[in-house]
């Protein structure tokens, strides 16, 4: 079925089996913003078409990031059972959640976000974020997952936001948040296992209807 879904980071030119069921296309949408938002998802800016083949463009980064183990090929063996093709779904979706990626992460979020900002979202200097960006140092394994976290809620927004309004919604008050900004609840040496960013995040699924787990 040829197409262009109107979603806000990207581009599906065209939607086809399974993913004509909409609780697969929703899912299937989680999934790749998700990997977007991660720095995993490439020539991303061509138009995909998300049917059973969408997920091989996914298949290296996957690899070389080690997400996922056999969910995609997997995923490709089953495209004709539904039940089994949403339960893969919802594999790949928990493994990406699960799993930090620095070396793609950073690239990809100073994309979205400016090197000032992030720097405050992630508690650290911006000159400790170009010496991680650039691998001059290994990320030190609480920024990562900071970072990582800053990543689901990007890929939860990408739905319903563009990279600009992206940007806007760490900024504006929320009376969910008690008038509050996401970005007063992102303070410091945070972890996401903390009440704030716990709640920013439910916020951002809530709003973009993404499947936070």
């Amino acid at each position: 079925m040829d197409m262009m879904w109107s979603h806000q980071m990207l581009r599906i030119r065209s939607v086809g089996e399974p993913f004509t069921i909409p609780r697969l296309a929703f899912k299937g949408m989680a999934a790749l913003a998700r990997a977007d938002a991660m720095g995993l998802l490439e020539e991303r800016d061509q138009g995909l078409a998300l049917d059973a083949t969408i997920f091989g463009r996914l298949a290296a980064g996957l690899r070389k990031a080690r997400i996922g183990g056999t969910v995609v090929p997997t995923l490709s063996a089953v495209a004709k059972d539904p039940a089994l093709f949403e339960q893969c779904l919802d594999q790949l979706n928990d493994a990406l959640e699960a799993s930090p990626v620095p070396s793609t992460e950073w690239t990809r979020l100073l994309r979205v976000l400016d090197r000032e900002s992030l720097a405050r979202l992630l508690g650290i200097s911006q000159a400790s974020i170009r010496r991680y960006a650039a691998t001059a140092r290994e990320t030190p394994d609480e920024v990562a997952a900071r970072l990582h976290w800053l990543a689901l809620i990007v890929g939860d927004l990408a739905g319903a936001y563009n990279e600009i309004g992206i940007r806007q919604w760490f900024e504006r008050k929320r009376t969910q948040l008690g008038g509050r900004a996401p970005a007063q609840l992102l303070i410091g040496r945070w972890k996401p296992d903390d009440a704030g960013p716990q709640q920013v995040r439910a916020l951002a699924a809530a709003l973009s209807g993404s499947p936070a787990t």
